[in-house]
């Protein structure tokens, strides 16, 4: 997931200052809470330092402050946790939650579509089932994405909202991207990935790009995406790694005229061969 919670939604005690800078300019007030307790239980997000301690809090507050006004707020934050924990049901989970709610939420639309195309394989008996979903999420997110409107008392100028959203949009696309690379649709993929970068260009998403080129055995193409995926500034460690690993990969695959060991056709994945390394954003 991409978007960083924390720019987005203001924890703890954070919360009541951000809410009257807003009222102070004459802006719609952000949610306030309703007791010291609540303050407390709110300032337990903020405080705690791992995923699953801030989790617990979120859980806390939502438990034990059952009218709490930051309930949208913390079931955002929570599907994002559970997202960068890589718990498929539990962003299920938060994501019908969030939309029995807010139906047009784009957050939780585009991190369902990603979570469950990125872990719909080939073979799958309902592989066609979840990719229709992730298909119909991934569409209805990036067009929501479009009128997301900032929520009170986010700590957002209106033009970091805008990037937010286009962000929103790219994520879309590259659900979409991952999801036509299942189906071996490598021309669809190649195209939505390209939509994700000129939205919000991210190290990830080049090296999906790369992979698809790859697969489609356009190799020139394949080793520029993994030079730019290394080159970007949000490159990781890992990124990097597999990057320069999928350059040589590429590079002994154009050399041997494109034939993957075992496979049928150039570009084709040999039968059972390892799927590509999942990437976090």
């Amino acid at each position: 997931m991409r978007i960083d919670f924390k720019s987005l939604l203001v924890v703890g005690g954070i919360f009541v200052l951000a809410s009257s800078m807003w009222a102070q300019k004459g802006q719609p007030a952000g949610p306030k809470p309703k007791s010291n307790k609540e303050i407390v239980a709110l300032n337990a997000i903020n405080s705690a330092t791992t995923v699953d301690d801030k989790l617990k809090a979120i859980d806390n507050v939502l438990t034990n402050f059952k009218d709490t006004e930051f309930k949208p707020m913390l079931l955002d934050m929570a599907l994002q946790l559970e997202s960068q924990k890589g718990d498929y049901a539990q962003v299920m989970t938060y994501g019908e939650l969030i939309l029995d709610k807010d139906p047009k939420n784009a957050t939780a639309l585009v991190t369902m579509a990603a979570e469950t195309a990125r872990r719909t394989r080939e073979f799958d008996l309902d592989k066609d089932e979840k990719l229709a979903k992730a298909d119909k999420w991934a569409k209805e997110g990036i067009e929501d994405a479009k009128t997301f409107p900032k929520p009170p008392g986010a700590s957002l100028s209106d033009e970091q909202w805008e990037h937010q959203k286009l962000d929103l949009q790219s994520q879309g696309y590259e659900a979409l991207g991952m999801s036509a690379t299942v189906n071996k649709k490598y021309d669809d993929a190649i195209a939505n990935f390209k939509q994700a970068l000129a939205l919000s260009p991210t190290a990830g998403t080049w090296l999906r790009l790369g992979q698809a080129y790859e697969d489609a055995s356009k190799f020139d193409d394949a080793t520029d995406a993994f030079d730019k995926a290394s080159a970007m500034p949000n490159a990781t460690a890992q990124i990097k790694t597999i990057a320069a690993n999928k350059k040589a990969e590429v590079a002994k695959l154009k050399a041997s005229g494109g034939a993957k060991p075992g496979a049928g056709a150039p570009g084709s994945a040999a039968p059972g061969a390892p799927q590509p390394v999942p990437i976090q954003h």
